[in-house]
């Protein structure tokens, strides 16, 4: 395995029992984005500096993500993906369940005005592996696979595996450094849940998926001052 790795913990930074702190520990060549207020899921700024650590590593990145985490991912392989070489998403949560400012009120769930009109919802144009749960507390796994398919994301069903984190059992995790290997080099590792597309145009500036993401932050922002 000869690109980078970046790790993208979700919220609380995956602490040292996490598989996210193994696997980084297994991969000389892997680093954990850093700079984040993980106490904070706001999705402009998480993604801002994931988008950053991309620029400045050198070559092509694969992406390791876990919860919130895949939402900043897919953010920032949008606005890169020139630089993005593949993404391992791990139990995405329902992007209902956030808008741009954070959390949002268990009875907004499912409805209207949250991530999942902000973030992409079309095929990367690079490989992508979501991991999924049948028993996510964050997610439905009609939900997981609805995303697999937006995203063109082969689709891996842990069956009964919570979060995937490590409350769920998931600390050291040799099936998960397995299914990145496997996926790296290019095998079929899970059901195929959508059409990859060819190779996306980056777009930044004020056409960027983030740009607009900050738009939307700083219009909730005042509307809640």
């Amino acid at each position: 395995m000869h690109a980078n790795t970046l790790i993208v913990p979700g919220l609380g930074n995956s602490g040292p029992a996490h598989w996210q702190t193994w696997l980084e520990g297994q991969l000389p060549e892997a680093r954990r984005v850093r700079h984040i207020d993980w106490s904070a899921p706001t999705l402009a700024r998480w993604a801002h500096e994931l988008r950053r650590e991309i620029d400045h590593m050198g070559g092509r990145v694969w992406l390791v993500a876990h919860s919130f985490g895949c939402l900043a991912s897919v953010v920032a392989a949008a606005d890169r993906p020139d630089r993005v070489a593949g993404l391992l998403l791990v139990a995405p949560p329902d992007p209902t369940r956030f808008d741009a400012v954070g959390l949002r009120p268990a009875s907004a769930w499912g409805q209207p005005g949250g991530l999942d009109g902000l973030i992409p919802a079309t095929p990367f144009g690079v490989p992508s592996l979501l991991v999924a749960s049948r028993s996510d507390p964050w997610a439905s796994f009609a939900c997981s696979e609805a995303w697999a398919r937006a995203w063109g994301s082969q689709l891996v069903d842990l069956g009964d595996a919570g979060h995937i984190n490590v409350d769920s059992g998931h600390g050291p995790w040799p099936e998960g450094l397995a299914l990145l290997e496997r996926f790296r080099q290019g095998q079929a590792v899970g059901g195929e849940a959508g059409a990859a597309l060819p190779a996306r145009t980056a777009h930044r500036g004020r056409g960027g998926v983030l740009a607009r993401l900050r738009h939307q932050t700083r219009s909730l922002a005042r509307g809640r001052a």
